[in-house]
């Protein structure tokens, strides 16, 4: 007996130093930036190391300065894809290099299985490369941010944004919505060029340059300007720099009560509050109120980007333990709405084209104004 336990031990070395990979339990790739470039979505892939184990959540980041180190994500994504037992990999953001990296895995791995979060890419290419895409519903948004920018007093909208966001379709399509919408309801359109953070002056730079230029603009245009940024690392100076000068602030690039407002606001959270939505718009209202911005910020209800990345999570182990087989609509709108509440839910459609894709949800949710009734 002893023998036989000694021979197949030795087998089994055998076999794994030949590279021969024994199959585990399934695993979940999340792909997320750093704390600098999306605090929130870091958190959610953390939230999900905790809830499922690090031995099956495998999660790595992509470069702060991603336009120019694309070939850092790809290799991100592969060293994921490397492992045998990861069955599906969530990107949280779809940054330039996702497409390219994608094929890259399928040429080894065909069946990986693939849940591209807010894309960078084409929105064609996107969800033809991968097997579902979650995105807010930017082209709605155009109408919904200029609809609560009017109901809190805007009579000014300033769009904060670079060349590099403009040339993304889903952004530049919002772009038109909303400056369409301010014409229709006589508020002013403004358009600020601002300093891409992936550029020279990286982060740093361009949350200085949103802290200079507010109180420019609101002293050229008035309190009753609502400002709307389009990149997520300028959240936090935005909101400190428009509670400051008491203008409006409709709500953040990717709305969620923790986006920015938290570290823009010196709030803490206690350790038991961690997921604690409640809380923290209970404390969020109270700084805004004692701010002097009653009635002049808001955010959606639900912390979207970290409900995408829960429910993409969620959905990518129901692939790896067969429960579900590839595009299953009627399975992700049930997790979405699992962690997300009441939202509406659409697929894509080019608007020059008509062409539509079935695999890439588009998501809207409910608004809050923080003290509106005080």
């Amino acid at each position: 007996m002893r023998k036989l336990a000694l021979c197949f031990m030795v087998l089994m070395l055998v076999l794994a130093a030949s590279g021969f990979a024994f199959a585990g339990q399934p695993k979940v790739g999340i792909m997320t930036g750093t704390t600098s470039q999306g605090e929130e979505e870091y958190r959610a892939a953390m939230e999900m190391i905790k809830k499922y184990g690090e031995d099956r959540v495998i999660h790595v980041t992509y470069p702060d300065k991603f336009m120019d180190e694309q070939e850092t994500t790809i290799q991100q994504i592969l060293s994921m894809a490397s492992d045998p037992d990861v069955k599906a990999i969530v990107l949280v953001q779809g940054v330039p290099g996702t497409a390219a990296a994608i094929d890259k895995v399928k040429e080894f791995r065909p069946d990986m299985f693939f849940i591209n979060i807010v894309p960078h890419e084409d929105p064609m290419l996107s969800a033809q490369k991968a097997d579902i895409v979650l995105e807010t519903d930017n082209p709605m948004r155009g109408v919904s941010i200029i609809e609560l920018a009017e109901k809190m007093g805007a009579k000014t909208f300033v769009h904060i944004s670079f060349p590099r966001h403009m040339s993304y379709p889903l952004l530049a399509e919002r772009r038109d919505i909303m400056k369409a919408e301010c014409e229709k309801r006589g508020i002013q359109w403004v358009f600020v060029n601002a300093p891409d953070p992936t550029g020279d002056a990286g982060i740093a730079g361009a949350q200085q340059f949103i802290l200079e230029d507010v109180p420019r603009q609101v002293e050229k245009y008035g309190k009753d300007t609502a400002f709307f940024s389009t990149n997520c690392g300028m959240q936090e100076p935005l909101i400190k720099s428009v509670l400051k000068t008491g203008a409006i602030y409709p709500e953040q690039c990717c709305p969620s009560p923790y986006h920015a407002y938290p570290g823009a606001l010196g709030i803490e959270i206690p350790e038991g509050k961690a997921g604690d939505v409640e809380f923290i718009l209970n404390a969020i209202e109270e700084k805004i109120v004692e701010g002097g911005g009653a009635g002049r910020f808001a955010t959606w209800k639900v912390p979207i980007n970290m409900a995408f990345c829960y429910a993409a999570t969620e959905y990518g182990f129901d692939v790896g333990e067969g429960k579900v087989k590839g595009f299953d609509r009627a399975h992700m709108e049930d997790l979405l709405r699992k962690h997300a509440g009441e939202i509406k839910i659409r697929t894509y459609e080019n608007k020059d084209t008509g062409e539509k894709a079935d695999n890439f949800l588009l998501v809207v949710g409910e608004s809050i104004i923080f003290g509106a009734d005080k």
